[in-house]
């Protein structure tokens, strides 16, 4: 198999993979329907950060070890389904304590936040939610092989498919934030923005069930 052969299949994965609805894609929606487009970024880029020290885990055999090791997968799913948990939470308190918002036909503008204790703490919020997701070890286990010649150094090759599935996916999620963050003004109207909180603070819950609980 050669390798600039098996990019094309590779691309259109990677691109059906990041479509899919998930952690990632519930706190870039909620990130950049609140913060708008600037806002998203650093989460994006904490995401993608988390996803490709997971390709050089895969690519040095550390990812099989904690795929194969029960208490490891234990733990990081315990852990990464807290800290979603935590993070519906508090999606929910703040829906919770501006439930006495006027609905009101002006716009709530909420500027996106540009301290770099801000840009940082949202960077580290999608990085660590990306480690704590044992799910993808077990991924890039099974998904990068398929792609890697033979006769091709496994760990140079990973690291560079790593490289293209991260440019892939974030192009596709600053697409979306993009997208999400034009209509910005409407989702920071009092009443929408409450149930938006509801609503997302729901979706994170639900995923965090769904990876605390979750089997190899």
């Amino acid at each position: 198999m050669d390798l600039v052969a098996s990019l094309p299949a590779f691309m259109v994965a990677v691109v059906l993979i990041t479509a899919s609805p998930g952690p990632a894609m519930a706190l870039i929606f909620r990130r950049a329907a609140l913060r708008g487009f600037t806002g998203a970024v650093p989460t994006v880029l904490g995401l993608e950060a988390g996803l490709y020290v997971w390709a050089l885990c895969a690519a040095g055999g550390l990812a099989a070890l904690v795929a194969a090791s029960e208490v490891a997968f234990v733990v990081l799913r315990v852990v990464g389904g807290l800290i979603l948990l935590y993070l519906g939470v508090k999606a929910w308190r703040t829906a919770w304590h501006s439930r006495g918002a006027e609905v009101a036909s002006e716009v709530v503008e909420e500027a996106p936040s540009r301290s770099a204790r801000g840009w940082w703490t949202a960077f580290g919020e999608g990085i660590v939610v990306m480690l704590a997701n044992p799910k993808a070890a077990v991924f890039m286990i099974a998904f990068y092989p398929q792609f890697v010649p033979s006769n091709r150094p496994l760990f140079a090759t990973t690291a560079l498919l790593g490289l293209a599935q991260v440019a892939i996916e974030t192009t596709l999620y600053l697409t979306l934030a993009a997208a999400v963050g034009r209509a910005g003004a409407w989702f920071r109207r009092p009443v929408i923005r409450r149930r938006l909180e509801a609503v997302s603070g729901a979706v994170l819950i639900a995923l965090g069930l769904r990876v605390a609980t979750s089997t190899h």
